[in-house]
């Protein structure tokens, strides 16, 4: 029989996280509470049923309807965040260029160093991109499910609202952070992320802003076993403490394209990845932002992965029209493109023609990103313990 844990009862509220993948162990949640509204009458009936039986609870999930699986937020305020990223269509635009990564994309965009003397000014100037690409009609949650920021950008306000209040309440668009501060000299042939000591203070005021996970880059440029696997234990590490936070890490040890061995780089991520996932505990999920492999549907297995919310792909430096070929190749994979993204946008485009530019951008990559996706079983799983949460409640168990 399931094991069953409780939790929220500091707020007056009992909870129960049913974990059927390890009968003899129970797994406490230490990302937030997960519930659900009012389930399909068979549901109680059949909750057993599901727990004997991993294949009759696939049939179920897929005969019967689901409600949304809600995210237990501050204030006691549901929504359906995990849903939502977890099965709508879509793609993450990466809207995160920090301060080494700016002067490059504002160049892109028209705008060279002569434009300003300072970072302030630099970061007001990209800013002033972000928003225009934020609050463009063609921009919203019908082909966006997700941006991610940085932290400068969090800080500041869009049309007058918090950039992340304002993509979610007014696009649908949820709202990622970048937490990393960057990446540390090449050892081993990768680039690990340098220290995050302030992660732990900036993750509950991220989440105060209905910020709803985080991402971190590494890079690997060769295929050293340890370097690779120096990357991906520092990855889960990070992401377990966010986890804990309540927020959905992006997990992304980037593939450099032109690295020589990348075939075998990828070979050795993934490996990797597999361990990683392995050791994880808990119901929050993952994301993984992987470099689109040279072999298709490489990363296919993370697609239909218990502890996988969703797979996205980065564009890496191809050009928006090979990246996008790429990422159709590999089903169940969905774009979250930086460059490739904002390809062609230029400063002194009049709003006509910046909107019919970018309105191309989004249909294009959201077009790649509509690939056969088999149901999302982080949230069958979480779905599962609410199932179960009701029946013991019925039951009176």
């Amino acid at each position: 029989m399931a094991n069953v844990t409780r939790a929220g009862m500091q707020m007056g509220v009992v909870v129960t996280h049913c974990v059927k993948r390890t009968p003899s162990a129970a797994i406490r949640s230490s990302a937030g509470v997960f519930t659900q509204s009012p389930l399909h009458p068979m549901a109680s009936q059949r909750c057993w049923s599901v727990i004997r039986n991993r294949m009759l609870g696939l049939v179920m999930w897929l005969t019967i309807p689901l409600a949304p699986v809600r995210q237990f937020g501050k204030g006691g305020a549901m929504t359906d965040k995990i849903q939502r990223m977890g099965s709508d269509a879509g793609f993450i635009a990466a809207l995160d260029q920090s301060g080494g990564s700016t002067p490059k994309a504002l160049k892109l965009y028209g705008i060279d160093e002569s434009a300003y003397s300072n970072d302030d000014e630099m970061f007001d100037l990209v800013h002033a991109m972000r928003t225009r690409i934020m609050t463009n009609p063609s921009f919203d949650g019908s082909r966006v499910v997700g941006a991610i920021l940085f932290q400068n950008t969090l800080d500041r306000d869009v049309t007058g609202v918090p950039t992340s209040e304002y993509l979610w309440h007014e696009k649908r668009v949820l709202p990622f952070l970048k937490v990393d501060y960057g990446l540390a000299d090449e050892v081993d042939g990768v680039q690990v992320m340098k220290p995050v000591p302030d992660l732990g203070e900036r993750l509950p005021a991220a989440r105060a802003k209905s910020v709803f996970g985080t991402k971190m880059r590494s890079v690997i440029k060769s295929a050293s076993a340890d370097g690779i696997a120096a990357v991906v234990e520092q990855q889960f590490a990070l992401a377990d403490e966010i986890r804990g936070h309540g927020l959905v890490p992006i997990i992304e040890p980037e593939v450099d394209i032109h690295a020589t061995d990348k075939g075998l780089c990828e070979a050795i991520l993934r490996d990797r990845l597999r361990d990683g996932l392995r050791a994880l505990d808990g119901d929050v999920p993952v994301i993984f932002k992987l470099t689109l492999p040279d072999e298709a549907n490489y990363y296919r297995e993370f697609c239909s992965h218990p502890k996988v919310l969703r797979v996205v792909a980065l564009s890496g430096g191809y050009s928006r029209e090979v990246a996008n070929e790429r990422l159709a190749a590999n089903n169940g994979v969905i774009a979250s493109f930086s460059r490739a993204l904002t390809e062609g946008l230029q400063v002194d485009l009049d709003d006509a023609a910046f909107t019919a530019m970018l309105n191309d951008s989004i249909e294009s990559i959201a077009a790649a990103s509509a690939t056969t996706r088999s149901p999302g079983p982080a949230i069958r799983h979480m779905a599962d313990a609410v199932r179960h949460r009701r029946h013991r409640g019925r039951h009176g168990m």
